[in-house]
């Protein structure tokens, strides 16, 4: 089987080492360059002991690395990067894989709104397709550029999903709570990360004015047929990686709740549904590229609690990155994706 040859710029970050842990074991694939501006020229293996005997290479400086010759690159950057190299590798046949946010809006003056940039490449933005394998599978496919969703957009997404396909919610009153461990804010140097400040301790932020509420809101409304808004709050918690979101919705239109996520997805490989009164824990994703629901209906009252788990780093980022890499060259969408939860 011929290899997809797979080049990843900004390989320092965690989602960049996620990227590399995943791709290692990956069977149809060869990394051959790794970037950083920063640690060009020291070995991958050097920086992260876990990789010894799986990755060989060095990074390598950006200018420097000829990613025109690989079938695929990753970008494991800060917002602005990908969307200013991305004209000049997919003139040259290369397709990639954006874990920032430069391609998740179509609406570019809500973009800059969000993200306080004018856009680089506006017309690659308009064939851009949003990496959301369970909505947009087909187009992910045939797509040049695709836009990895947001962490905390997955787990909200995939758990709202099928009650606004249905239309047994009302569309417009959604409230997501969700919970993040400390590796969502990068591998950085900030106060508000480090051990004293995080641990022990438990705090919202971005009340009602974070990035991935328009990227939620606009792939639910393709979804619905019709607008959706969600009020979302996240929180910081003292843990390493995972993603818990709580999902309220009221109830318009009576229905078997279970059964219609069950059917919903029923063929998707790595969304788990699990059994009625289930509280799925971060935990039991761990390091894996599942998410785990659970669908509650508390005293048969008017509101539905739906419980979503995801490992952050990995469905939330470069495991998600690889099933889409996986969709666009007619791999087996599990390939290199396998990986048991780790417990404890």
């Amino acid at each position: 089987m011929k290899r997809i040859k797979v080049g990843v710029v900004g390989g320092t970050g965690y989602t960049g080492v996620e990227l590399l842990r995943l791709l290692a074991r990956h069977p149809g694939v060869e990394v051959v360059a790794i970037t950083s501006r920063k640690d060009a020229g020291t070995a991958v293996a050097d920086m992260f002991p876990s990789l010894r005997g799986h990755v060989a290479l060095a990074f390598s400086e950006p200018t420097q690395a000829d990613l025109t010759q690989c079938d695929l690159v990753f970008f494991a950057t800060p917002h602005g990067v990908a969307m200013a190299d991305a004209q000049r590798l997919v003139d040259e046949g290369t397709r990639l894989v954006d874990l920032a946010a430069d391609f998740r809006l179509r609406d570019l003056v809500e973009w800059k709104k969000w993200y306080k940039l004018d856009h680089a490449a506006p017309h690659l933005n308009d064939e851009a397709v949003y990496g959301l394998p369970e909505l947009y599978r087909d187009r992910i496919r045939k797509a040049r550029i695709v836009a990895n969703p947001g962490c905390y957009a997955t787990s909200v997404q995939l758990g709202l999903l099928p009650l606004v396909s249905a239309g047994v919610v009302d569309r417009e009153h959604l409230v997501a709570d969700a919970k993040s461990g400390v590796s969502g804010a990068g591998r950085k140097a900030e106060i508000g990360i480090l051990f004293s400040e995080a641990a022990d301790n438990f705090k919202a932020y971005n009340v009602g004015a974070h990035r991935h509420v328009p990227e939620i809101e606009q792939s639910l409304s393709e979804a619905a047929g019709a607008p959706v808004r969600v009020t979302f709050v996240p929180h910081l918690t003292p843990m390493i990686r995972g993603i818990h979101a709580t999902l309220y919705a009221r109830i318009t239109k009576d229905a078997d709740y279970q059964a219609l996520f069950e059917r919903r997805y029923a063929d998707e490989p790595f969304v788990d549904v699990m059994p009625a009164g289930s509280t799925p824990d971060t935990r039991s994703v761990r390091a894996s590229n599942l998410c785990r629901i659970a669908v509650h209906r508390p005293n048969g009252g008017d509101t539905l609690v739906v419980l979503s788990v995801i490992d952050n780093l990995t469905k939330g980022a470069a495991g998600q990155a690889v099933q889409n890499m996986n969709i666009m060259f007619g791999l087996p969408e599990t390939a290199g994706l396998e990986v048991v939860p780790v417990v404890p």
